[in-house]
């Protein structure tokens, strides 16, 4: 019982020793620590997360925002030394900026027992310019090794108060502990929204708080140069209430990737403050974006958004004289549609704002999301139709849940026809009419009318993406195969191929498709219609590759699909709660004739089937006919929604498991 009570004892006392979250007091224990009690796979854990976000007044600039950020890093190996790099995105508008304050970091290991600290150098410290209205402060931890602990802080002091980053409690490691809490003073009213399925429950408390104002005024003197001047001193206080929301959780498991997600942030775990409204003494209360027709309103009425729609003046002779003998709408929309696509190249940046201005983008060439789209959007204006521009979240930003002014980054065009409506994204040279590029395939946009009206609509395309593929193959005795192999892309298909194809070294590009097969050797190798958007893409080549079936005896096993099988179930969790993101619509079809080595014949073959998901989700069907000399495969697959709900999940995996089944069943070829 003693030696009982003894370890129990120092135990705690470890325990107690390793939760000091005070900056720089690193334990032994957390360096010693090999792997994560609760997730033996996480290549590092947030052994510590704090967070204070809060405001401060000062007389001459009146309230800001500041954030103070404490974090400590477990790194276990080195897929871990990822999370020694860190980014500082810092907004800045106008005159205004945002500020890091305090940066302090080390690196700490375990050195012959003993703890060894390496200090983050300032000049391993970098400022980059993302855009005109963000900056980055990027820096990574020195003396990094499996096993490290690392740890900084800083502080971020902000003069938009009404822009608070969202409370982020999920990662895609580990949490062991999070200590965070945000204080507003009863003047600010911010609407608190919750995303996620972990649970979290916050703590709300006030305490007094009080602001002091200091004057000083000049005194005496009678204007004769013969008085005494002096300075005298004052001050008043004003006393108010702060609202203090805080949070404590502890242990919290990673969200990682999964396949077919269309941006995992959408499901983790975060807490969204938006200003709702401020009312400060003897002042009349102001309102702050509270619906999504406020933040049109705003966008709308921006300099940087409705001011470059109207501007036409630079490019009217051009588009006069394009379309000076033209009238068919259809026919306006694509010439003008190739005119800034092919005028304009995009920089890479989304935004929803005009950075330099459209006419400067038209003269240079070169422009970011928002000045091409709404370049495009102002000329078919101008060309007599009802073009509209769209507000667009891209995949990576996120689902705009919740209305604020930071839910859209992105800009696209609408056409109202009487042939019925037309996405367009001028950025991409590839996407074609309601074809946009991958990365605005995000759930719905928001239309903006002329004077700031809106509404949604969905941004998913209706038609499917067809690929069709072809292979005559020869089967030899030895188990190699060799032949032809043809595929037919069209709409998004033929979109991600071009992508691929058209901005990569031919020498590369066949090295990784090689590659992607494991040592496939190809030769012959043609695309047709790689630029001419109007047709589908055509991939063809000759193959060889070789131990493609196995040999035992007599008896020759192989899959038909050979390479192109699928081998693993994307679909692992027992359970999902967020939605399986196809992208778009699409359809498959194999067509595969396989000629048999002499002197064999099929013994056995696998049966037909036909898979089929409920209300129409989706199709598998495998057919197989044999002749003496040949087997010939067809394949039919169809994804009919982009969107499949985490209520399917469980009939998805397993739709999936029995389409891996049958493409991995072999034929088996005897011996005549």
């Amino acid at each position: 019982m003693k030696s009982l009570f003894l370890f129990m004892l120092l135990s705690f006392a470890l325990t107690a020793y390793s939760q000091n979250y005070d900056f720089g007091k690193i334990s032994k224990e957390e360096l010693q620590e090999k792997f994560n009690p609760l997730d033996s796979s996480a290549n590092a854990t947030y052994l510590y997360k704090y967070r204070r976000t809060y405001f401060v007044y000062r007389q001459e600039e009146g309230f800001s925002i500041v954030t103070d950020v404490h974090e400590r890093i477990k790194i276990y190996n080195q897929e871990g030394f990822d999370y020694a790099n860190r980014i500082i995105n810092l907004h800045k508008y106008h005159n205004e900026d945002e500020k890091v304050m305090g940066l302090k970091g080390y690196t700490y290991n375990l050195v012959d027992g003993k703890i060894e600290e390496t200090k983050l150098d300032k000049h391993e410290v970098f400022n980059v310019e993302q855009s005109k209205y963000t900056d980055q402060e990027k820096f990574t931890m020195p003396n990094l090794k499996e096993g490290s602990v690392i740890e900084y802080k800083y502080k971020i002091e902000s003069p938009f108060y009404w822009n608070v980053e969202d409370f982020v409690f999920q990662y895609d490691i580990p949490v062991k502990k999070i200590e965070a809490s945000f204080e507003a003073p009863e003047y600010f009213n911010f609407k608190f929204n919750a995303k996620g399925f972990l649970i979290v429950n916050p703590k709300n408390t006030t305490k007094s708080d009080k602001i002091t104002f200091r004057y000083k005024e000049r005194e005496g003197g009678n204007g004769f140069g013969n008085g005494v001047v002096r300075t005298a001193y004052s001050s008043s206080n004003l006393d108010f209430i702060t609202n203090i929301t805080s949070y404590d959780l502890s242990n919290i498991p990673a969200l990682k990737e999964e396949p077919y997600v269309n941006n995992i942030d959408n499901y983790r775990s975060a807490v969204q403050y938006e200003l709702s409204y401020t009312k400060f003494p003897q002042s009349t209360i102001k309102y702050y974006s509270t619906t999504w027709e406020d933040v049109v309103k705003t966008i709308y009425t921006s300099s940087d958004f409705g001011n470059e729609l109207d501007k036409t003046g630079y490019y009217e002779d051009d588009v006069d004289a394009l379309i000076e003998t033209v009238s068919d709408p259809l026919k306006r929309v694509a010439l003008i549609y190739s005119l800034v696509k092919s005028k304009v190249k995009w920089n890479g940046y989304t935004s929803i704002y005009a950075n330099d201005g459209v006419k400067k983008a038209y003269k240079d060439h070169v422009g970011n999301a928002a000045e091409i789209n709404l370049m495009l959007t102002s000329m078919l204006r101008y060309a007599g139709l009802k073009a509209y521009p769209v507000l667009v979240s891209t995949r990576q930003h996120g689902i705009p849940i919740f209305p604020t002014r930071e839910g859209y980054n992105y800009v696209v065009t609408y056409v109202k026809l009487d042939e019925g409506i037309m996405l367009l994204d001028a950025t991409s040279k590839f996407s074609l009419p309601n074809v946009l590029p991958t990365r605005a395939l995000n759930w719905q946009g928001r239309i903006i009318a002329e004077g700031g009206a809106s509404e949604l609509v969905d941004l998913y395309p209706k038609q499917d993406s067809k690929s069709n593929i072809f292979m005559m193959i020869d089967l030899e005795e030895n188990g190699d195969i060799e032949g032809n192999f043809r595929s037919i892309k069209t709409n998004h298909d033929a979109l991600t191929y071009r992508e691929q194809y058209v901005e990569t070294d031919q020498d590369q590009f066949l090295e990784e498709l090689e590659n992607k097969y494991n040592g496939l050797e190809i030769s012959d190798f043609k695309v047709t219609n790689a630029l001419d958007l109007s047709k589908p893409v055509i991939e063809s080549y000759k193959f060889f590759k070789e131990s493609q079936a196995d040999i035992i005896g007599d008896k020759i096993y192989f899959s038909p699909l050979f390479y192109l099988r699928t081998l693993t179930n994307p679909f692992k969790l027992e359970k999902r709660e967020f939605p399986v993101d196809f992208v778009y619509p699409s359809s498959s079809t194999y067509r595969v004739s396989i000629n048999l080595p002499e002197g064999y014949k099929v013994e056995s073959k696998p049966e037909p089937v036909a898979l089929m998901l409920p209300d129409n989700l989706g199709v598998f069907k495998y057919n197989l006919l044999v002749t003496e000399l040949a087997v010939q495969l067809v394949i039919d697959t169809q994804i009919n929604t982009p969107i499949v709900s985490p209520l399917y999940y469980d009939t998805l995996k397993e739709y999936f498991k029995q389409l891996i089944e049958k493409e991995n069943e072999q034929i088996v070829l005897t011996k005549i």
